[in-house]
């Protein structure tokens, strides 16, 4: 996609968080503005409605039972999908395939906070 669409957010309200290291960016933008039309309007409050599901899933999930683990990653799935953050969706289907794979629980908090300093850092 060209410079200057809507696909290009992240280049013209550059931020300066950190973010750490990876192959891809923890919100592949142009899925999310395939998936928003290119309203940024749209972009901006369905991450703010993820970082909230977000929130919630990963305070409920350490204390949740394997049936509850399930559910809450089905829907962290589906949510990561629509609006591009693919790893955090590709480690909540491990946990719903697996709830009880410590290693998956203990690197979905990473991710969700690559997400949100990643948002931050585009929002300014």
């Amino acid at each position: 996609m060209a410079f200057g669409t809507t696909a290009s957010i992240a280049f013209d309200r550059p931020g300066g968080g950190p973010c750490r290291p990876s192959r891809r960016p923890p919100v592949d933008l142009a899925h999310l503005a395939r998936q928003s039309l290119g309203d940024r309007q749209v972009e901006a409050e369905v991450l703010s409605l993820f970082l909230g599901q977000t929130a919630t899933v990963a305070q409920r999930l350490a204390a949740a039972g394997a049936a509850e683990r399930r559910a809450l990653a089905h829907g962290l799935v589906g949510s990561a999908r629509a609006i591009g953050a693919f790893a955090i969706a590709d480690c909540a289907a491990e946990i719903e395939a697996r709830p009880q794979d410590a290693s998956a629980l203990r690197r979905l908090p990473r991710l969700i906070d690559d997400v949100r300093e990643f948002v931050a850092s585009i929002s300014r």
